[in-house]
């Protein structure tokens, strides 16, 4: 396998163009997901701060409560420096078949990327993070594109 890229994005933007670019010109992976997985994957989690997230199972809510009680600023500020690790967990329905369109998956992608820009409203409360200002939850999307993208090596 070979070694993921060390990204950093200064926009959205720069996050289509990569996903634009590997879709193009064609990638190796040195993770699990492909193109389609990944840009359905940023799509739905860039979508949730601007049209709110999914209810959580029951079950979950008070574990969520206690981390986001006890340890969201923490845990944020982590990601913020350091990016996110390879490995954690997600949910299930944010991630889709392997080989799936990834032409369709880049334009959701380019698509909620645009509407998360342009959103003026209110951010929606991160079931982990709790409120987050606009530039916080950007940073947060930044770093999760550059986190998913890096797994996927130009050819």
């Amino acid at each position: 396998m070979p070694d993921r890229r060390k990204l950093t994005f200064a926009t959205l933007d720069d996050a289509v163009r990569d996903a634009e670019n590997l879709f193009a010109k064609g990638y190796d992976k040195a993770g699990n997901w492909d193109l389609a997985q990944v840009c359905f994957h940023l799509a739905e989690w860039m979508r949730y701060p601007i049209e709110g997230y999914p209810q959580l199972p029951l079950v979950l809510r008070p574990v969520f409560w206690l981390v986001r009680t006890a340890a969201s600023k923490k845990i944020r500020n982590k990601i913020l420096t350091e990016g996110f690790q390879a490995g954690g967990r997600t949910m299930p329905q944010t991630v889709s078949e392997p080989g799936g369109n990834a032409s369709e998956a880049v334009a959701k992608l380019k698509d909620v990327a645009e509407r998360f820009q342009g959103h003026t409203g209110p951010i929606h409360p991160s079931p982990l993070f709790g409120p987050l200002n606009k530039g916080d939850a950007l940073q947060l999307q930044l770093l999760h594109c550059a986190h998913h993208l890096s797994f996927l090596i130009p050819k």
